[in-house]
């Protein structure tokens, strides 16, 4: 009996390619042509934005990021309590704050993680998450009591 082989599906992408180098008049003219929407006639900045916020955010967007591992995953939702709980300053105002349910929330979040891996987990990620959820859940309770 011959099988049938599973295709999957196919991802198109239709966004439009703008390329800077080509005039406002040939783009409009390509993209009327190609029965598309004319793209933005102001190349102008935002107005209110600074030439050094858009040179920061362009920065960031073009840094590479650690590969996503379920460590860095822990890792990112453990820095993210330490910033609720007050103990490391917020990364956007470098103040700082502390909010205790947004805390918790994130707690309880690692918490039902760690209920719904377990025994799927490599002994590493297993002892990490749980020395984490340790560590936040104790400061947790001394910033409740204090």
């Amino acid at each position: 009996m011959e099988e049938k082989e599973d295709k999957g599906f196919v991802v198109r992408d239709r966004r439009r390619i703008v390329i800077e180098d080509t005039p406002p008049e040939e783009e409009t003219q390509r993209t009327e042509t190609q029965g598309g929407t004319p793209p933005r006639e102001d190349r102008r900045p935002e107005p209110g934005v600074s030439s050094e916020a858009r040179s920061e955010a362009t920065a960031a967007e073009s840094k590479p990021f650690p590969e996503v591992t379920f460590s860095t995953f822990v890792f990112s939702l453990s820095s993210s309590a330490l910033v609720h709980l007050g103990e490391v300053p917020d990364p956007s105002t470098n103040r700082l704050e502390q909010d205790l349910a947004l805390a918790k929330q994130i707690i309880d979040t690692l918490g039902m993680l760690e209920e719904k891996t377990r025994g799927n987990l490599e002994p590493d990620e297993d002892r990490l998450l749980k020395n984490v959820l340790y560590d936040l859940r104790l400061r947790y309770v001394q910033k409740r009591k204090g």
